[in-house]
């Protein structure tokens, strides 16, 4: 029962919250604001999010490997995150020293507010019907906005995947990097022990996030690169929670 009021609670601060956000970057973005205070309200919110799910659910986090993170204003970077729910899109911003642009799907754009809000930043949003074209709009921006310092975000397993799984890893990621000459950072996190994918009742306890070293893309092959980055994930998650893995080979 408590675990309910809790994550109602915390469901409630962040509708009533994504309101004011939401409709303060839009129209900061139509009075011309530039690209970088837009992220800083986005990052506020989604930071303020967080926190809430701490004081309100008991969700904690810590964070290791944050030393393998490159360094410099416009050091390139695009980090393939082990995906679980939503609570590490709202924790990535939170904890990155660099903005991050999320390639994510058109359709998110029609939800309100919150869509409104991301289409007004510098992210990549595509159409998955036009593959090629799709594609090619990644390389074209992504290239952009590492070139600003903007490090580009994906979950190269495409979907939120239950504890304990793994999903079918795809090589958008790591084809960009080898595109833009961007290193590869892989990233594990262990959300779906206090935050369940597609669950509403979510439940006190701390949450992983293990940054791992950046992998040059240069000269790699794309699928080559992604076994790597997926070998890593996948035997850190086992590592960060074993009890997820049990009687598993």
């Amino acid at each position: 029962m408590m675990a309910m009021l809790r994550s109602t609670a915390h469901m409630a601060f962040m509708f009533v919250t994504v309101i004011p956000y939401a409709s303060l970057i839009v129209l900061a973005r139509l009075m011309g604001a530039s690209g970088d205070k837009l992220y800083t309200l986005a990052q506020r919110w989604l930071t303020l999010s967080v926190d809430a799910a701490r004081v309100i659910m008991g969700i904690h986090y810590r964070v290791q490997g944050q030393d393998n993170l490159p360094v410099g204003e416009t050091s390139p970077a695009i980090l393939l995150v082990k995906h679980q729910s939503t609570y590490e899109t709202f924790l990535m911003p939170a904890i990155m020293p660099h903005p991050l642009a999320y390639v994510f799907k058109k359709e998110l754009l029609y939800v309100p507010f919150f869509g409104w809000a991301i289409g007004s930043l510098d992210m990549i949003h595509i159409d998955r019907s036009q593959r090629a074209r799709a594609f090619a709009k990644v390389v074209e921006q992504g290239k952009a906005l590492l070139d600003k310092g903007v490090w580009v975000i994906m979950f190269p397993e495409g979907t939120r995947i239950p504890r304990g799984q793994r999903g079918s890893y795809k090589s958008g990621g790591t084809r960009l990097a080898i595109a833009t000459g961007a290193p590869v950072i892989p990233v594990a996190v262990t959300s779906a022990k206090c935050w369940p994918r597609k669950a509403f009742i979510k439940h006190p306890g701390v949450v992983d996030v293990s940054i791992g070293q950046p992998i040059p893309s240069l000269g790699r092959d794309a699928d080559e690169l992604l076994h790597e980055v997926e070998t890593w994930i996948e035997a850190e998650m086992r590592r960060l929670d074993p009890e997820a893995y049990i009687g598993q080979h």
